[in-house]
């Protein structure tokens, strides 16, 4: 097992390229089981993730093919309606197999999914919206069992108690795209991943209005084919880079950027005291004076990213006065609070608040990475605090940036893999 090794205190200058968008392609990679045709998708990460989700492919019958950021799906005369526990456990994102295996197959055994510790994520809206499609649902040692003869269109309301679910919305979107008659989506997600898989579902011959809106609706149709599809840049990804040069109070250029993807982000790092300047498709962040302390609560899109919290935790760590951040989508998503308190910051708990107290200067430390975005403030964290940090359980870094070391060593960073 590997660990993060990162020297603080250099301050980061360059340009560096953003990769395609984790949350977009594990949902988009398994809408090519709507299709017997191959499909072809491009700008796609090398993660933890994305590989767990080809295997899930593989076991599920299709030949799956990745080089160089293209992945080519193509059919078996092998099928598998069952997603198995060993997998899917290992990855929340691969539940959302079940509604293009129950669509095309009809019937599908799916494993009752994992993935990051960060509170309760329970799956009730996915199989709320299956079941309003017409299936007929269990729940049996672990595994979800759904069946239906022909999955019926329908009116589903997808409101849960944190707001709208992403994988939810991408499930019963594309288990609609088969359905019969029309299906409309109410209180949707709207963020840019949703979007990208419907242009997918487009693409292969789905009826589909109103995604990036609360209202989606779905008239289904009788087969989709095959297409080829370029994933979204990683918004989530493009925002921890920013981060990354304003904590240095460093000078970073962000190439493959959708800047429109990134408006509350971007509103908070500016009221901050950051300088976020625009071209085509690339960001400039750097600061205009000295960091401000700010208030952030996370809301779903488009509001202020639940997967940017504990990034903007780690900035106002070092930043002057007391800034609060409330997280309103996953209330326990704190788990990095007390590694980031091990390297000096001044973090205090209350509910789902966390009041920060800003510090002069982190003191590096060997840090545990509890789960996805926590591994990045901590390796944020490493940047500024002034001697060694050592980030241990990288893996969970793995699962959503691709080549995170590689990316932050050109910018400058000091900043390398030893094994644990």
């Amino acid at each position: 097992m590997d660990k993060l090794v990162i020297e603080g205190g250099i301050r980061l200058k360059g340009e560096v390229t953003v990769s395609g968008s984790k949350n977009a392609v594990l949902p988009i990679l398994a809408a090519t089981l709507l299709t017997d045709e191959p499909c072809v998708i491009k700008n796609v990460p090398n993660l933890r993730d994305t590989n767990t989700m080809l295997k899930i492919l593989r076991s599920l019958g299709k030949n799956a093919e990745f080089n160089k950021g293209k992945v080519i799906v193509s059919s078996t005369k092998h099928t598998s309606f069952i997603a198995d526990y060993k997998l899917v456990s290992t990855m929340r994102a691969s539940f959302c197999v079940l509604g293009p295996i129950l669509a095309k197959l009809k019937k599908a055994k799916v494993s009752l999914p994992g993935g990051c510790i960060i509170g309760v994520r329970p799956v009730d809206l996915h199989l709320k919206g299956i079941k309003a499609l017409g299936a007929d649902i269990t729940i049996e040692s672990g595994y979800v069992h759904a069946k239906a003869s022909q999955l019926k269109g329908n009116q589903v309301y997808l409101g849960g108690v944190y707001g709208s679910s992403v994988l939810a919305t991408d499930n019963v979107m594309m288990a609609a795209t088969l359905a019969k008659g029309k299906t409309v989506i109410e209180s949707a997600a709207c963020e840019p991943e949703v979007a990208d898989l419907a242009e997918f579902l487009i693409k292969m011959g789905a009826k589909i209005k109103g995604h990036g809106t609360p209202i989606i609706e779905i008239e289904g149709v009788r087969q989709l084919r095959g297409t080829e599809h370029t994933i979204i840049p990683d918004r989530i990804e493009a925002g921890t880079l920013m981060v990354a040069s304003l904590i240095t109070k460093g000078d970073v250029s962000i190439k493959n950027i959708f800047y429109q993807h990134l408006g509350a982000v971007i509103d908070k790092l500016e009221e901050a005291g950051a300088s976020i300047s625009k071209t085509d498709s690339s960001v400039r962040a750097h600061l205009k004076g000295r960091l401000r302390p700010i208030n952030v609560t996370t809301l779903p899109y488009p509001g202020f990213p639940t997967d940017m919290q504990a990034q903007i935790m780690s900035l106002m760590s070092i930043t002057p006065g007391i800034s609060v951040i409330t997280e309103k989508i996953y209330p326990d998503r704190f788990m990095h609070v007390a590694e980031l308190n091990r390297m000096g910051a001044h973090i205090q708990r209350e509910g789902p608040h966390a009041i920060v107290e800003g510090v002069r200067q982190l003191s590096g430390a060997p840090v545990m990475a509890s789960d996805l975005r926590a591994s990045a403030s901590l390796v944020l964290a490493g940047l500024v605090a002034s001697g060694r940090t050592s980030v241990s359980r990288i893996y969970h870094l793995e699962r959503g940036y691709e080549d995170m070391e590689e990316k932050l060593q050109r910018l400058g960073a000091k900043i390398w893999r030893e094994k644990e």
